[in-house]
């Protein structure tokens, strides 16, 4: 279940989902943290993991800057990600799933994708997937 939009500082985002125009072919960046085979359940998408273009082991705060320049959307499950690295300003949008497991996140696929194509830029946004 989708929680509140939120906007960068925690707040609620007063726009909520309503009324956006639902988005295809966005270019998705993976946290490490996320399984790799979630981007099968984005396959309208182009997901690349950090490994895969070389930011192993990038701190967020790091991986957020280089993630900007080439991405629409940074998927994690790093819950702490909100209270560690400041996010307003960014130009990238962040969803973060409430968990890495990957059967959870399947029987969520219809969610995933529904909020990956509603998600605005610079929008942070979590994903509350039940366990």
């Amino acid at each position: 279940m989708l929680s509140d939009c939120q906007s960068r500082d925690g707040a609620p985002d007063i726009r909520g989902i309503e009324g956006r125009i639902a988005r295809a072919g966005v270019n998705i960046l993976l946290d490490e943290c996320v399984p790799r085979p979630l981007r099968k359940l984005l396959a309208n998408h182009t997901c690349r993991t950090a490994q895969e273009v070389g930011w192993k082991s990038v701190k967020n705060g790091e991986l957020l800057t280089l993630g900007e320049a080439q991405f629409d959307l940074f998927i994690t499950s790093d819950q702490g990600l909100a209270y560690q690295e400041n996010l307003r300003g960014r130009r990238i949008a962040i969803l973060e799933l409430s968990t890495n497991k990957l059967r959870p996140i399947n029987a969520a696929a219809a969610q995933l994708r529904d909020a990956v194509e509603k998600i605005s830029p610079a929008e942070f946004r979590r994903l509350d997937i039940p366990q």
